[in-house]
């Protein structure tokens, strides 16, 4: 039996009532609620051991240093990745894909070449590969997906070429909810001698990660979508990659020696951490980590899966609704649109009754272009959320779409 009272205890603010209404929240794709554990490791920091990391001889230095070092650790574990050094601290998967875009960019990256991503991705893996083809005067290639949100792997086959230098996608669909083939997608683009990025802010939360079976080059995640603090992120990338790629920011810490004329870089990972890093919110993605794993991340996988289909059921009763992504793989989230009805004003009323969604583009804009609409409703989930709670949202919704 999957925990879920005890699960739900854990996470304080989902005791709080929203107008009067036991809040539902169902935002989990945009950010995740936060157990009292993890809450408690940065009041902790903050008040036993906080102190600037790798450069203090002191005891609380050297305190705070161990919890970031020993914060990458369970990163490591988590995803399993062969070494330490490949985990680097970021602020989130934006920062980590500007990181790679520009790095790996500056080093690959020639007038000419080319690098594809798909037509579903999140601004955030798709805004720096334009930005990186734009100074390099490079080409951004795109693999379509049909009407159910399924990527055309068959053109994906043909835009592989002697001119691809990387392969950037979304493991799963922050707007469609698909679950894409990205093994197949890295053992097609390696076939061709091309690294792969993947972009995991809607995966590492839902489903297991090992980036050694999946043999990707590169992995980001966002620590907010996985229970931890924002402000916090991973980019993994495979020591061969990283030894190879120039810093994207430099001052203290990512340095072995500065002189007036030159600067010697660190070594991994430390040459991609410029500054002072956010040790307290590293140690806080920790503890929210080895929360996850002290739950199951395959029982998590097993209840979500089950409020995905029981809340797919339940809006596919309600005729004026249609939803927007269709495929046989999905994970974490729905978008709908509801007719003659404003996506917007459907969240408004449906906060009046406690139930938070997101509405709008989900900083998707070409896949609302490509199903000719201005936004959609979205209803993403967490393992703290309930089977009642998808009952009561979609009797709700039910009440609203007959006003309209």
């Amino acid at each position: 039996m999957f925990p879920i009272q005890s699960i739900r205890a854990d996470f304080p603010i989902l005791a709080q009532r929203i107008h009067n209404n036991p809040l539902v929240y169902f935002d989990n794709g945009a950010t995740t609620q936060k157990p009292q554990c993890v809450i408690d490791a940065i009041v902790d920091s903050y008040t036993r051991t906080n102190s600037n990391i790798h450069r203090g001889i002191h005891s609380l230095s050297q305190c705070s240093t161990d919890l970031y070092e020993q914060a990458r650790e369970r990163v490591r574990k988590f995803i399993n990745a062969p070494h330490g050094r490949e985990i680097i601290f970021t602020k989130g998967v934006t920062e980590s894909i500007n990181l790679l875009a520009w790095s790996f960019g500056e080093k690959f990256i020639h007038e000419g070449d080319e690098i594809i991503v798909s037509t579903m991705e999140h601004h955030s893996n798709l805004v720096p590969w334009q930005m990186l083809c734009e100074r390099k005067n490079a080409k951004l290639r795109f693999i379509p997906f049909f009407e159910n949100g399924e990527l055309d792997i068959e053109c994906f086959k043909t835009l592989l070429n002697e001119r691809t230098k990387l392969v950037s996608v979304t493991h799963i669909s922050n707007t469609l909810g698909t679950v894409n083939p990205i093994k197949q997608i890295i053992d097609l683009a390696h076939a061709q001698g091309v690294p792969v990025c993947i972009d995991g802010a809607q995966s590492v939360q839902h489903t297991a990660i090992d980036v050694q079976a999946l043999d990707c080059d590169f992995f980001a995640f966002s620590g907010h979508k996985i229970y931890a603090p924002t402000g916090i992120g991973v980019l993994w990338g495979k020591e061969q990659w990283l030894n190879d790629l120039p810093p994207y920011q430099g001052g203290g810490g990512m340095i072995k020696t500065v002189t007036l004329a030159h600067t010697d870089f660190n070594e991994i990972p430390f040459r991609f951490e410029a500054g002072t890093p956010d040790y307290v919110d590293a140690h806080a993605l920790g503890v929210a980590l080895e929360y996850v794993q002290s739950i199951g991340i395959t029982g998590i996988e097993q209840h979500e899966t089950e409020l995905l289909n029981h809340a797919t059921k339940r809006l596919q009763e309600i005729d004026a609704v249609r939803i927007i992504g269709t495929a046989a793989h999905k994970s974490g989230a729905i978008s709908f649109v509801v007719n003659n009805a404003h996506p917007a004003d459907i969240g408004m009323i449906l906060d009046k009754k406690g139930i938070a969604i997101r509405t709008g583009t989900h900083c998707t804009e070409p896949v609302m272009q490509f199903y000719n609409i201005p936004a959609t409703a979205r209803v993403s989930f967490a393992m703290y959320n309930t089977l009642d709670e998808v009952d009561f949202f979609a009797d709700t919704l039910r009440k609203v779409v007959r006003m309209f």
